[in-house]
């Protein structure tokens, strides 16, 4: 289920969550292995996907 208000962060809760996904996305383009993207992002494996 999507929740309008952005999951229940303020704005910047969202800018500092859509910063980590940036991150990850680029970390996924160099190939990093996602233990080491969740690793260095400070998240659970299961985020990485996500």
């Amino acid at each position: 289920m999507r929740y309008p208000d952005g999951g229940g962060l303020t704005a910047e809760g969202r800018a500092r969550r859509e910063a980590v996904r940036l991150q990850a996305a680029e970390l996924f383009a160099q190939d990093v292995a996602v233990p080491e993207i969740a690793k260095r992002l400070r998240v659970s494996h299961n985020a990485v996907y996500v």
